[in-house]
């Protein structure tokens, strides 16, 4: 799997990250005692093991994984160290591809979590990681999977399209590959489902304005960038402009939908 993702854009996102994702599905976690062990695919900053950590009690150790070092060494540098009844929380880092997980990897595993990620594999990719997953016997927790979703206050004629044109980009083929965009979620939940796990989907949405005016326009950007880059036709410089200048305004408000999924093999 490919992807470039800054320090800056994480770091930005963060606090929306942690405003959105669903708490009941963290109150479905059972701990079996002793330390539990995450696995966490696709890390970037760490961001998620700084949300959920705090939240778990009981020692821990965080597993970050990663393809890009400077990442790595970032949410390493930044994880929690105590958990909720103030138990130590460390963290080890394993740099690869999050694609080639294999129940090997999960021996001793407790947690397997992923935050913004899903929408990035296939269908065969993310049918894998569900197989491994309950061959181990490992739950699952994925959050923040975008859903193509997204609704503006005020509306604009052009919402629509752009989000179609979005989408259409989400599921592009890079690569020699079919990225699910969108479809993630459900292909995930299929998936497990298939192999006798049961799925529990929250969902976990943006929500953006003027207080987090940054957010907003900066995600607006490549949400246009990569509707006009599938569908060249559409112009959208003034769309855009427009936009921004609402955002300038504090103005515009949207919602941008996405899912939590929790897979625990009963």
């Amino acid at each position: 799997m490919t992807g470039e993702f800054s320090t800056e854009w994480l770091s930005l996102r963060e606090p929306a990250d942690a405003a959105a994702r669903s708490t009941d599905l963290v109150g479905l976690l059972r701990p079996a005692g002793g330390e539990l062990v995450v696995r966490d695919l696709g890390c970037g900053t760490g961001s998620l093991a700084r949300w959920l950590a705090p939240r778990l009690p009981g020692p821990q150790r965080w597993i970050l994984q990663d393809r890009d070092p400077a990442l790595l060494a970032y949410a390493a540098e930044h994880l929690p160290t105590a958990a909720a009844d103030g138990s130590p929380v460390t963290a080890e880092t394993a740099q690869g591809d999050v694609t080639d997980l294999t129940a090997a990897d999960l021996a001793g595993v407790s947690l397997v979590t992923c935050s913004a990620l899903l929408d990035l594999f296939t269908a065969d990719e993310v049918t894998a990681l569900a197989e491994v997953c309950a061959a181990a016997g490992v739950p699952a927790l994925f959050t923040l999977s975008v859903t193509g979703e997204v609704t503006f206050d005020p509306p604009h004629p052009l919402d629509a399209e752009v989000a179609a044109a979005f989408n259409e980009h989400q599921r592009r083929e890079t690569d020699g590959r079919r990225l699910l965009g969108p479809e993630a979620v459900g292909a995930a939940a299929q998936a497990f489902a298939s192999a006798d796990v049961t799925v529990t989907t929250r969902s976990s949405p943006w929500r953006l304005g003027p207080e987090t005016a940054g957010l907003l326009a900066e995600w607006l950007r490549g949400w246009v960038a990569a509707a006009a880059d599938q569908r060249p036709e559409l112009q959208l410089d003034d769309y855009l402009a427009a936009r921004l200048a609402e955002i300038e305004a504090g103005s515009l408000r949207a919602t941008v939908d996405h899912q939590d999924l929790y897979a625990r093999k009963d």
